[in-house]
């Protein structure tokens, strides 16, 4: 695939984080008296911003209320995660061998800024990154402003760039402004719902995007 930027999402596609997202949804928000959804209902908002996920976990949260949650979710959260976090088996690979091939990296997330750059860190992956961005310091998935801020960063148009991401909401971000996107099946969305928004393929292990994007060879640890 001949592209000079590939974007990630972070969660679901680049790290394991999904049932741990999923578990602190459901801590913060029935400690405060809500009532304990399926547990697919805390994943398949897992992309959005804080704000739109809360908005469609529970229709007409307060904002007051919003804000106990989310300062309940971050407290759980970050009192459960270790470090380094959980990357995926051969992802830190597939970023890695991007940059030596000569592309640039980025990542478009659902994440706060002090979630992402927390995580950066901890998985060992912030350097191979030239640009991120967030759902807290721009327009949350799948509108697709994060991903035209990106565009701006490198100048360039937007079928120059792929974004790789495991939900529907990565995919129709990149869909609205005919972006290539790629959807990998090991995080939250599967090739039924992924296959909606047109993706460029659809991979369910990592040799097959190593494939998809051109790095032929798997790395021999």
């Amino acid at each position: 695939m001949n592209v000079r930027v590939v974007i990630f999402d972070w969660d679901g596609t680049l790290v394991d984080s999904v049932e741990h997202i999923a578990d602190s949804l459901h801590q913060a928000a029935t400690e405060l008296g809500y009532p304990a959804l399926e547990r697919e209902a805390y994943r398949d908002i897992i992309g959005l911003g804080m704000v739109e996920a809360l908005e469609k976990l529970y229709p007409g949260i307060s904002r007051d209320e919003m804000n106990s949650i989310r300062e309940g979710y971050a407290r759980y959260f970050f009192s459960k995660v270790t470090t380094p976090q959980n990357v995926f088996e051969g992802m830190a690979d597939v970023v890695a061998d991007l940059r030596g091939s000569g592309r640039s990296c980025s990542v478009a997330t659902g994440k706060s800024r002090r979630g992402l750059d927390f995580a950066l860190v901890s998985s060992g992956l912030g350097d191979h990154f030239e640009i991120t961005r967030c759902a807290d310091e721009t327009r949350s998935k799948p509108d697709p402003a994060m991903l035209e801020e990106i565009l701006r960063f490198y100048r360039i148009d937007p079928e120059d760039a792929v974004m790789i991401g495991d939900t529907r909401y990565d995919l129709e971000m990149a869909q609205r402004i005919g972006m290539p996107s790629i959807g990998v099946e090991w995080g939250v969305h599967k090739r039924d719902v992924l296959g909606d928004y047109s993706p460029h393929a659809i991979v369910d292990s990592v040799p097959d995007l190593r494939r998809v994007l051109g790095l032929l060879k798997d790395r021999i640890h």
